[in-house]
C-alpha cells in the first residue's frame, strides 16, 4: 500500500474549464493515499484496469457502516445506512427490480416527453431578459421533471424536493443540524408519497415497487422500498443536472466545438460521451468501499485488509494507456469506454436516461440559440464547492 502523505481530495479545480491539475501524473502509482473532507484517510485506485476490475470484486464491500471505515463527510452519512445491504446477493436482488424501469426501450419512450419539456424551457428562456442563468432555466428543471414523471412524483413538489436533496448531499457546505433537517424532511416527504400511492395505486415506478413490496415481502422490505425510492430520485436528478449545466459551460467556452457540432449534429452523442469522460461536473467522490481482505492490483501493489477504498473513475478516465491524449477534449473520440457510470454489478442503472437527457438538452439548446455564449468570464464562474457535486453553481448565457 502507498505510504506517501495523504493528498487532499477532492482535487482543487485549478483550471476553470479543465480537469483538475491534481489528476496529472496520478497514475504513476496504482494506489495513493487521500484525505477526505471528513479528515479521514482512504486509498484511491488510480488506473483504469484496476478500477474496472474492482467494481465487481467481492473482496471490496460497499457496506461501509463500520467503526474503522473512513467517512466522506464528518457531518453527513450521505448514502451510508447499515440497514441496506449494498453487496451481493442482496444488491443483485433489489437492483433487478429497479433496473426494469431504466431499460433502453423505456428510456427511449421518455424521449418525446424530455424533448417537450426542453422545448418549453427554451421557449421561456427566449421570452425573458438576458443573460439567463442556465442551471435554473434548463439544467435542473429538465432532469427533475423527467425523473418525477418516471417515478411518479408530483411535478409541483420539485422546488421542495430540490431544496431537501441539496441538504442531503452536503459534504461540508451546510451545518450538521441543517443537513439532518433536510435528510429527515426528504424521508418524511417520500414516506407520505408512498402511503398515498399505496392507497391509490399508480403505474409508475414507485407504484411498481410498492406492488412488489406488498405482494412478496421476501423481495423488498418496507425500508428498502423507501430507501431505493429516495436513492433513485436523487441519483436520477442531481448528477444529470450538474452535468447539463457544467458540460454546456465547457462547450460554450469552446466556440470552435460549438460550431463543429452545429455543422454536424450527429456529433452530439460523441460530444456528450466526451464531456462525461472528463467529468467537468465535479468530483466523483462517490461511495467508499471497504477491503475485506488483502487485494493485489495489476502491478503487485496491495490494498490492505481494512482499508477504505475510492475507485477513482475520474483518474481512470485520464489513463494514458487507454485514452489517447486524455486531457484534451475530443468530441470525435472513438470507442470512448469511460468509467463515469461505473462498471459491472454497480454500473449506473440510470445511465441510459442520463445520456438521453444530455443529448436532448445539448442539441436543442444549440439549435434554438445558434449564437449562444457565456456571459461571464470563465475565471469568475463559481463552483458549488462543499457539495456532493462540484459543478458550476451559475452558468449565465446570452445569445
Amino acid at each position: 500500500m502507498s505510504v506517501q502523505a495523504p493528498i487532499p481530495y477532492p482535487f482543487e479545480w485549478t483550471p476553470p474549464m479543465q480537469v483538475p491539475d491534481g489528476l496529472r501524473g496520478l497514475r504513476e502509482k496504482a494506489l495513493v493515499s487521500v484525505r477526505l473532507p471528513s479528515g479521514d484517510t482512504a486509498v484511491m485506485v488510480t488506473r483504469y484496469r484496476d478500477v474496472r476490475s474492482l467494481f465487481s470484486d467481492s473482496r471490496l464491500s460497499k457496506n461501509v457502516a463500520r467503526p474503522d471505515a473512513a467517512r466522506i463527510s464528518a457531518d453527513n452519512k450521505l448514502f451510508v445506512d447499515p440497514r441496506v445491504d449494498a453487496d451481493p446477493p442482496a444488491h443483485i436482488r433489489v437492483r433487478g427490480l429497479v433496473t426494469k424501469a431504466f431499460t433502453a426501450r423505456r428510456v427511449e419512450a421518455l424521449r418525446p416527453f424530455a424533448q417537450e419539456v426542453t422545448d418549453d424551457l427554451l421557449a421561456k428562456m427566449a421570452e425573458g431578459p438576458q443573460p439567463v442563468e442556465l442551471n435554473e432555466a434548463l439544467a435542473f428543471p429538465l432532469p427533475i421533471l423527467v425523473i418525477c414523471r418516471l417515478l411518479g412524483v408530483p411535478s409541483e413538489d420539485r422546488d421542495k424536493f430540490r431544496r431537501l436533496v441539496d441538504g442531503f448531499l452536503s459534504v461540508t457546505k451546510l451545518p450538521p443540524e441543517q443537513v439532518e433537517e433536510c435528510r429527515q424532511g426528504l424521508w418524511n416527504y417520500l414516506g407520505e408519497l408512498i402511503e398515498r400511492k399505496r392507497a391509490h395505486p399508480t403505474d409508475d415506478l414507485i407504484g411498481g415497487l410498492i406492488k412488489v413490496r406488498d405482494e412478496d415481502d421476501n423481495r423488498l422490505s418496507e425500508f428498502e422500498l423507501h430507501w431505493w425510492t429516495q436513492s433513485l430520485l436523487i441519483a436520477g436528478y442531481v448528477t444529470t443536472a450538474s452535468q447539463i449545466g457544467t458540460g454546456t459551460a465547457v462547450l460554450l467556452h469552446r466556440q470552435d466545438l460549438v460550431r463543429e457540432i452545429q455543422n454536424d449534429y450527429s456529433l452530439v452523442e460523441s460530444a456528450v460521451e466526451e464531456l462525461l469522460r472528463t467529468q467537468i461536473m465535479g468530483s466523483s467522490i462517490g461511495t467508499l468501499r471497504y477491503a475485506l481482505e488483502d487485494i493485489e492490483l495489476s502491478d503487485g501493489t496491495v490494498i490492505e485488509k481494512g482499508s477504505s477504498v475510492l475507485l477513482s473513475e475520474e483518474s481512470a478516465n485520464m489513463d494514458e494507456t487507454v485514452f489517447t491524449d486524455p486531457f484534451s477534449l475530443d468530441i470525435r473520440r472513438p470507442e470512448n469506454h469511460h468509467m463515469t457510470f461505473g462498471s459491472g454489478i454497480h454500473y449506473c442503472a440510470g445511465a441510459a436516461l442520463a445520456r438521453m437527457e444530455l443529448q436532448v438538452a445539448t442539441e436543442s439548446l444549440l439549435r434554438r440559440f445558434p449564437a449562444i455564449r457565456l456571459a461571464m468570464p470563465v475565471e469568475d464562474m463559481p463552483r458549488a464547492v462543499g457539495g456532493f457535486m462540484e459543478g458550476f453553481s451559475e452558468v449565465p448565457v446570452v445569445w
